[in-house]
């Protein structure tokens, strides 16, 4: 059975998934992690998303408000053995939803070009490709991606 849980950045699953998501952060982003872990604190996010796979949680996903009509994605994770489910579409879909009825326009997030399988959900979840946004305006590791709600 599964189940997708609203919560907030204090939930004890989402905080022990977003350990395993910063080490694998740290390998993929290299010399360019303590740049994008500075942008990746979770003390404070109140649109947190834990899915769980019989009472596993396997995956988390969030939102927070980048502008007053956009909601900017962050810390989505699934974990490895629970990849190639459907899992990370179902987290974006439901955080899309949050966000839409949070009366939010749009959604936009930052992943890294060593992230293929994140770009490639992105894409297919119609997201577009768009300028990079600040902070990472500068990076060339980032690929900033936008989607409107409604």
């Amino acid at each position: 059975m599964t189940s997708l849980k609203r919560t907030s950045s204090d939930d004890p699953d989402f905080i022990n998934l977003v350990v395993l998501l910063d080490r694998d952060l740290k390998i993929r982003d290299g010399e360019d992690h303590s740049f994008y872990n500075q942008f990746n604190k979770t003390d404070t996010i109140k649109h947190v998303l834990v899915y769980y796979e019989n009472d596993v949680a396997t995956g988390c996903g969030a939102f927070r408000e980048k502008e007053s009509d956009t909601a900017e994605i962050k810390r989505m994770y699934v974990h490895p053995d629970f990849r190639k489910r459907g899992i990370a579409s179902a987290i974006l879909k439901e955080l899309e939803i949050w966000a839409a009825e949070a009366d939010y326009t749009c959604t936009i997030l930052e992943t890294g070009k060593n992230q293929p399988e994140a770009i490639s959900l992105y894409l297919k979840s119609d997201y577009i490709i768009i300028p990079n946004y600040p902070p990472y305006k500068a990076m060339d590791n980032s690929v900033c991606m936008k989607k409107t709600l409604y």
